[in-house]
């Protein structure tokens, strides 16, 4: 095992190897709380695509499993270690090799951090529209391999809408290059959206083209709402959309939410409110698009609906949504969720995770990025237990299948990674699954990528 490992040190000549077991166990683990991570053989923490190309070159004449690596921010359980892989992390490479601002698209490479990304377009009156709430954390090759979503997704679509080219390492170290630099192109098979979602299974993505957008003239105009129901402020949220004002944003918090947060920070929420809608309009007709947003949401039964009048107010009510997470975390172990359904099947949704919830004794607290029907119920529980509570499970299995019942899906951003892969066939059908593996067994034969995850 020394003999394969010098080879690997020499043939990644600018990667770092770590075998010592205290240093490679921060790089086993990602977000996810529920999974157990394997014991690797070794971890590489690549700097070059070279590096990437001798890794999966080692890893394939040895059979050694690879699992990639970006930020570990996966809330699926994606970047977890198996037993004897190679940890292959691409955090080191954090070159932006291209930024077009005239032809609106830059050229990063794997570890450069989403936030990263968007300040470089910043100074070239630019952005970065995908937004996931790990955007400081969360590196650009981890966005693509789940093809993350985020908060201003209503707007600008999830990753996959901004991707135009990748850069793949594919088993054995072949290296890929598919997309164009051209906002069109339909040459051949789409292999960029392949890729995109595929979670490291198929291969290493190592940079991508990415399509960057013009920034807003103005800091958006926020609301925020309150309501006496989840329920009736999705429905506030079907009205927002109807009148086609083209939000930037529309997030959506439950009372259990709303209490972490409050007793975490003294928000000094009114009892009354068992639900908080934020809404923003970056458009230039912000102003009118905000009142507007007010006056449905006053119309839909909200107790209060505050406008910001400053940028300043701005970015505080949109901490409030930022903070829930955290102020969550603090109650005990939480697993999110995270389910997808038609945005008018909304309020529906909401219902049934209720329902489960009471029916199954678990406390759940759920946030949503209402505008694309996207939610994440929190499963709360308490820490130091050995294993999860199988009512956890369970309220989590009709949760799922309420959601495909609904015309909705497993997931829509986060991905499937260890945690859905038993519900995965009963979504996507025989069929499809069949076609998912034969795609799988032509590019990774060996089954070398990623194994465990997806399928």
């Amino acid at each position: 095992m020394s003999d394969e490992l010098d080879e690997l040190r020499s043939a990644a000549a600018g990667a770092r190897l770590i075998t010592d077991p205290g240093q490679m166990e921060s790089y086993t683990r990602d977000q996810t709380p529920v999974v157990t991570p394997g014991k690797p053989r070794c971890v590489l923490l690549a700097r070059s695509t070279q590096d990437v190309v001798a890794a999966l070159d080692w890893a394939q004449r040895y059979r050694v499993p690879v699992v990639p690596r970006g930020g570990g921010t996966s809330l699926a359980g994606g970047a977890t270690a198996s037993d004897g892989c190679l940890i292959l992390s691409t955090e080191r490479m954090t070159s932006i090799r291209d930024l077009d601002a005239a032809n609106e698209l830059a050229v990063a490479e794997a570890g450069v951090l989403n936030a990263d990304l968007d300040r470089a377009a910043a100074e070239h009156g630019l952005m970065y529209a995908p937004d996931p709430s790990s955007f400081e954390i969360a590196t650009i090759g981890g966005n693509l391999a789940t093809n993350a979503g985020g908060l201003r997704c209503v707007k600008y679509g999830v990753t996959r809408d901004s991707v135009l080219g990748l850069e793949v390492v594919l088993p054995g170290g072949r290296l890929l290059r598919t997309g164009r630099r051209t906002m069109k192109g339909v040459t051949g098979y789409d292999l960029t959206g392949l890729f995109v979602g595929s979670e490291g299974t198929l291969g290493v993505i190592t940079s991508a083209t990415l399509r960057l957008r013009p920034r807003p003239v103005r800091y958006p105009v926020t609301v925020a709402a309150g309501f006496a129901s989840f329920a009736a402020g999705a429905e506030a949220v079907t009205s927002i959309l109807a009148a086609r004002i083209r939000p930037s944003l529309l997030e959506l918090m439950d009372s259990a939410t709303l209490r972490a947060i409050d007793e975490w920070k003294n928000t000094g929420f009114d009892s009354g409110v068992q639900a908080l809608l934020i809404a923003q309009d970056d458009s230039e007709s912000a102003d009118r698009g905000g009142a507007l947003m007010q006056e449905l949401c006053l119309a839909a039964g909200a107790s209060m609906a505050d406008v910001s009048a400053s940028e300043g107010e701005s970015r505080q009510l949109l901490e409030l949504r930022r903070l829930s997470y955290p102020a969550i975390e603090r109650l005990g172990v939480a697993l999110v969720e995270d389910v997808c359904v038609p945005r008018t099947r909304l309020p529906e949704m909401v219902a049934r995770i209720e329902e489960a919830a009471t029916r199954h004794d678990v406390y759940i607290a759920t946030v949503a990025h209402a505008g694309d029907g996207n939610l994440h119920p929190v499963f709360v529980f308490d820490r130091g237990l050995p294993e999860v509570p199988a009512a956890v499970w369970s309220a989590a299995d009709e949760i799922f299948r309420a959601a495909l019942e609904l015309g909705g899906t497993l997931t829509g951003e986060h991905g499937v990674g260890m945690i859905k892969r038993r519900w995965l066939g009963e979504e996507l059908g025989a069929e499809s699954m069949a076609v998912h593996q034969a795609i799988k067994d032509a590019l990774d034969p060996d089954g070398i990528m990623n194994p465990g995850k997806v399928l």
